[in-house]
């Protein structure tokens, strides 16, 4: 898989959950307000352990994609493209597999090595560990805005919160080169039982790779 297509599928993730990735830079001078919205923000991420639903995307070009997302923190995640898309993500604790079902190729990196560490972590602070540039607090919505550069690609990121519950409904990747790519989510559980096959790499499939 192209080192870019990995980025997108690695930053997609990440906002999903609501997290931003580490990136350096000044800190942003928050009000109170804006203070007490981010905590609030992080309570309750740290307060879910499990959370599953349902995802849609849409490319810069107008293409639009969907699927389905699973976690169990720490350290586990599974996101699912329904077809035509092919792309299948877990995280199983140790290692991130990004396989394309399609042509049946998968590429495996340590979790330890990818943005994802900070998604599947014990606790998430969503101010220490990113660089926040704008909190916007509404009546109905909390939009944050994250930039983000990391060794993968770099980028602007729109995270919007719903201001009551600070559940995740939507976010923007824009990159380098300007192009924008929404997702929402929805019908999320959070907190509900997990199967844990859902988080099983296939690490045979490497080797099976190999020899064709």
């Amino acid at each position: 898989m192209p080192i870019r297509k990995f980025a997108f599928a690695m930053k997609t993730l990440i906002v999903a959950a609501g997290l931003a990735l580490v990136a350096g830079g000044p800190a942003l001078a928050l009000s109170k307000e804006e203070t007490k919205t981010l905590e609030d923000v992080n309570a309750y991420f740290n307060s879910v352990k499990t959370m599953n639903g349902d995802f849609v995307q849409f490319g810069p070009e107008g293409s639009q994609s969907d699927g389905k997302f699973y976690i169990a923190r720490p350290g586990k995640v599974r996101f699912y493209y329904n077809p035509p898309a092919k792309l299948d993500i877990i995280a199983d604790g140790k290692s991130v597999s990004v396989k394309d079902r399609k042509m049946a190729t998968q590429d495996i990196w340590p979790l330890s090595q990818t943005p994802l560490r900070f998604l599947l972590a014990d606790n998430i602070d969503l101010q220490k560990d990113t660089n926040v540039t704008n909190v916007l607090v509404e009546d109905d919505l909390v939009t944050v805005t994250l930039t983000d550069q990391t060794t993968f690609n770099s980028g602007v990121l729109t995270l919007i919160f719903d201001a009551k519950t600070y559940e995740l409904k939507q976010w923007t990747v824009r990159d380098a080169q300007g192009y924008e790519t929404s997702v929402a989510v929805y019908n999320v559980v959070a907190n509900g039982p997990t199967n844990p096959d859902l988080f099983k790499i296939d690490y045979l499939a490497n080797a099976r790779q190999g020899r064709n």
